[in-house]
């Protein structure tokens, strides 16, 4: 059966402030934990004002005192903004504290922008090269490999799966070659999801970590108990796609506007049904369609799900919905 995973970033709601955001966030983690999702993952962004898990080792540390079973994980740490020998003691440290449970997904994406690449510091000059060469770093760290001639403590020796993360073609082929988890960013970048796929499943090659593929796609579900409110709730998120797309500065998360996307230009509406192709919107019943019409085109071995809403207690709504509409096609599939 499919797993159901749930993607947290960490929103800062305008009229709010970080701290409850992450209060926030380890309430939905014990909330995840307790409706069965398999993992809880946190993604690093920089710059950004509606987005509190930029310290993203922080946060898993902060999640994980408020869970017991959950896996916790970075989807994910943006390897270039890092020297790997500190990812490798962060995510080694997070391994001691909560033993089994830790995840690493990697991405070649600043989080950002140039501003923000100059801000961390860290020399973005080794072209198209450096994201393999610092993942493989990374995974040398971890199996204390003495060629290195530095031990990561904590960290050598540490059980981290990692994952490689992606929205295009580069990220398939690397997870292919060096036979790695991959995770296919379909909740906002949805257009190259199904030659991804068939490209990672195609070159795979077996590792010590994971002798066959193994596919999680990001999916985006705005669930209530009516169609209206459903709709209405998916507008914050609607709003920052836009903000972010035509002006590059969402902001913190805006409340939602009643008929928003009837607002916009057709242009922009279009834009929008591009960028959240991969999400669904309504009751249990609207999510039990769309996400087992996804699980089919994709056959993922795990779905992550999203979804920015305004409201803490509309937000643990929606996802405990997700988790039902996933239990009932599991059912389904099991008669």
């Amino acid at each position: 059966m499919t797993r159901l995973s749930m993607l947290d970033l960490v929103p800062v709601a305008e009229g709010s402030d970080v701290a409850t955001a992450l209060s926030h966030a380890a309430t939905l983690a014990a909330h995840a934990e307790k409706l069965g999702y398999h993992r809880y993952w946190v993604a690093e962004h920089h710059g950004m004002a509606g987005i509190a898990s930029a310290a993203t080792a922080v946060v898993l540390a902060h999640v994980g005192h408020a869970t017991s079973s959950i896996r916790i994980g970075a989807g994910g740490i943006m390897l270039p903004n890092h020297a790997p020998l500190l990812i490798a003691e962060q995510f080694g440290t997070l391994a001691a504290l909560f033993p089994g449970r830790v995840d690493l997904g990697l991405g070649r994406a600043p989080g950002s922008d140039q501003r923000v690449a100059q801000a961390i510091r860290r020399n973005l000059s080794g072209g198209p090269d450096q994201f393999p060469r610092d993942v493989m770093e990374l995974q040398a760290f971890f199996a204390d490999d003495p060629r290195l001639g530095i031990q990561a403590t904590p960290g050598a020796g540490a059980q981290v799966p990692l994952w490689i993360l992606g929205s295009s073609l580069f990220g398939a082929q690397l997870a292919a070659a060096l036979g790695l988890p991959y995770a296919f960013a379909s909740h906002f970048a949805p257009a190259a999801l199904d030659e991804a796929i068939a490209l990672y499943r195609r070159d795979f090659r077996p590792s010590v970590q994971l002798g066959t593929p193994y596919v999680m796609a990001g999916f985006n579900v705005f669930a209530a108990d009516s169609m209206d409110e459903a709709q209405l709730i998916a507008t914050s998120m609607q709003q920052t796609f836009i903000r972010l797309r035509t002006g590059g500065q969402p902001g913190k998360l805006p409340p939602p506007l009643p008929h928003y996307p009837e607002t916009l230009p057709v242009q922009a509406r279009m834009m929008l049904d591009e960028v959240m192709s991969a999400s669904s919107i309504g009751t249990q019943a609207d999510v039990e369609r769309d996400l087992a019409a996804f699980i089919d085109r994709t056959n993922a071995d795990e779905i992550i799900v999203g979804g920015q809403i305004y409201d803490a207690q509309a937000r643990r709504r929606s996802f405990a919905i997700a988790m039902a509409a996933h239990q009932a096609i599991d059912a389904r599939k099991a008669a």
